[in-house]
């Protein structure tokens, strides 16, 4: 059931056939073409993390998470034709990047891998400092990036 407030949500079927059911007040406007790539990204990213847990709660191994997103990757380069998007097919060997430095001018030493600081929180997504015991402190955070950074 919808909560009063305020939404930037994109109308689904599900969303759709409550807004058709209810008795409140409702504003709706249309998604702004400059803005719907973004937009429909979006709403696509949590519609994708949504069903990956859903499998994971359905005990898929990350093995066929993987071949669940390379199936969809596959889909895209077949809509689009783009033979590029299907070389964005998810690895087998199900790894991150996590970070790649010149041998010869680096201070990292190669011989210890494990000593590559790297901070806890991600650096691919906002991270919000609350200043909580449990949680990683700002400055500690810093101290590491500055640690990574070639710049």
């Amino acid at each position: 059931m919808l909560q009063d407030g305020l939404y930037e949500q994109v109308i689904n079927d599900a969303i759709n056939a409550e807004l058709a059911a209810t008795d409140k007040h409702t504003q709706t406007g249309k998604i702004d073409e400059a803005e719907a790539p973004k937009v429909l990204s979006q709403y696509i990213a949590e519609l994708l993390e949504n069903t990956l847990e859903r499998l994971k709660d359905k005990r898929c191994d990350l093995g066929e998470q993987i071949d669940f997103v390379n199936r969809l990757v596959r889909a895209i380069a077949d809509e689009t034709g783009g033979d590029d998007v299907d070389e964005l097919a998810v690895a087998n060997r199900a790894e991150q990047l996590l970070a790649v430095f010149d041998k010869q001018n680096s201070a990292i030493s190669f011989d210890d891998r494990s000593k590559i600081v790297r901070p806890e929180t991600s650096i691919a997504q906002t991270s919000l400092f609350t200043g909580a015991i449990h949680e990683p402190q700002m400055y500690t955070e810093l101290k590491k990036e500055i640690l990574s950074c070639s710049r």
